[in-house]
């Protein structure tokens, strides 16, 4: 059971998702510098970019769900 409140659930559920979306920007750019350069350590950091924005999504969805299922209680804490 969290101590967060909905609202702090949400919060850190839009932060993740926040953090998602700039691995993945992060992931693009080396994705694209790979494809000029052929250089495999930007490809490297392109997989490590994903493997961040996964979590961040997984993240995301646990706070989201534990917001909503803190709103469902009635207490909303």
């Amino acid at each position: 059971m969290s101590d967060k409140s909905t609202a702090e659930n949400m919060l850190d559920a839009a932060k993740a998702k926040v953090n998602e979306g700039a691995d993945r920007l992060r992931e693009a750019g080396h994705n694209a510098a790979h494809a000029v350069t052929g250089d495999a350590h930007h490809k490297a950091e392109a997989l490590e970019d994903r493997a961040k924005a996964e979590v961040h999504n997984a993240e995301a969805n646990a706070e989201y769900n534990e917001g909503k299922r803190e709103a469902h209680d009635g207490d909303g804490h």
